[in-house]
């Protein structure tokens, strides 16, 4: 074997060393990451359920109990599972009082504000067809601008009677949600925006109208299964 050969036999061998040491790296990294996901997965849920009841209780003050429920794409209602909705079901909770009658229903709505997703909380009564609570869940908006969709007294009056009627065969909202210039609202179901907000405000009343749209003309024809709790 000639020095020129001997010395492309070692660049060889080297590289397939290195190539071998990458590989082990990367498996143990992968194992290590697959491993800590698992174990924080389920604080993780656990987490999320937490600030999820802690949203519903304060949209819906009075409720003692929440019960969590999927709206069926083709109608009815089921107790959700653990897991994945069905696809095109959407999600709330029926929440009750100490005596176990319903109190109201809260709902996630979630639409795109200025730097993120906007994802809120809104509580909704049956006897009125309107919202009577609305919390944050999650946003990542401007501070001091876009967070004041949580602070500004005016702006968070708009749900404490927001109209959500439906039209006369069910199907939808008999009007949508409309999000209307600071100081423009004339109608109950349109919203007040903050002043220098206005994107921010938009994705609030985006998020509440397109989950009512898909969840109330389901939910509608089943509010009597969930006047007591089961």
């Amino acid at each position: 074997m000639t020095t020129s050969d001997h010395a492309m036999a070692q660049d060889v061998t080297s590289t397939f060393s290195l190539i071998r040491a990458l590989g082990i790296v990367s498996a143990v990294c992968g194992v290590i990451i697959v491993g800590t996901y698992q174990l924080t997965l389920d604080a993780a849920n656990a987490n999320r359920r937490i600030a999820t009841e802690r949203a519903v209780f304060k949209v819906l003050p009075a409720a003692k109990s929440i019960e969590e429920y999927n709206a069926l794409p083709g109608g009815g209602i089921a107790p959700a599972i653990k897991g994945d909705a069905p696809a095109g079901a959407v999600k709330f909770y029926a929440a009750y009082d100490a005596d176990d009658k319903l109190v109201g229903i809260a709902a996630e709505g979630a639409a795109k504000g200025y730097a993120d997703t906007v994802r809120v909380m809104f509580g909704y009564k049956p006897d009125c067809q309107c919202v009577v609570g609305f919390g944050v869940v999650s946003m990542r908006e401007t501070p001091g601008i876009g967070d004041k969709i949580y602070t500004d007294k005016a702006f968070l009056a708009n749900f404490e009677a927001l109209e959500l009627k439906l039209n006369a065969d069910l199907s939808a909202l008999a009007n949508e949600v409309k999000v209307v210039k600071h100081g423009a609202k004339n109608q109950p179901w349109q919203i007040d925006a903050i002043a220098g907000a206005t994107i921010t405000s938009r994705a609030v009343g985006k998020g509440i109208n397109d989950t009512a749209q898909h969840l109330l003309p389901k939910l509608y024809p089943n509010f009597e299964k969930l006047k007591t709790k089961s």
